[in-house]
């Protein structure tokens, strides 16, 4: 699990290397940091209920992102909504950890995973 945040880490300090670009123009990434902001609102949801006592741990992953990307406007708001979207979508779902929970908070880590490796490989260099 530990790699797992080391490779979250290792997307936002990514974003760092990018280019500056127009305060909204949309960036080619936008569409994997929008679903990987929509898995962090996920997991902030189900490990909630799971029983991680993780506190408000995947909300700060998100805040970190925001602050690594340093969205604003449009970019900004897709990224919150994003990250609501997946955070009201298991609320309406699940009101208690069950299996089924269990198996979404491991896939949901997995594709976040390979979404932050995938964005680190392509902008990073």
């Amino acid at each position: 699990m530990l790699r797992r945040f080391l490779t979250i880490f290792a997307l936002i300090s990514a974003c760092h290397l990018v280019p500056a670009r127009a305060q909204d123009a949309a960036a080619p990434f936008d569409g994997d940091l929008q679903r990987l902001a929509e898995i962090l609102g996920t997991l902030h949801y189900l490990r909630g209920i799971c029983g991680s006592n993780e506190g408000a741990k995947w909300r700060n992953e998100m805040q970190a992102l925001i602050d690594a990307e340093t969205p604003s406007g449009e970019r900004r708001a897709r990224m919150i909504a994003g990250f609501n979207r997946g955070y009201n979508g298991f609320q309406q779902t699940y009101r208690s950890c069950t299996p089924a929970a269990t198996v979404a908070i491991r896939r949901y880590i997995e594709e976040g995973s390979k979404i932050s490796r995938d964005l680190t490989a392509r902008y990073a260099n």
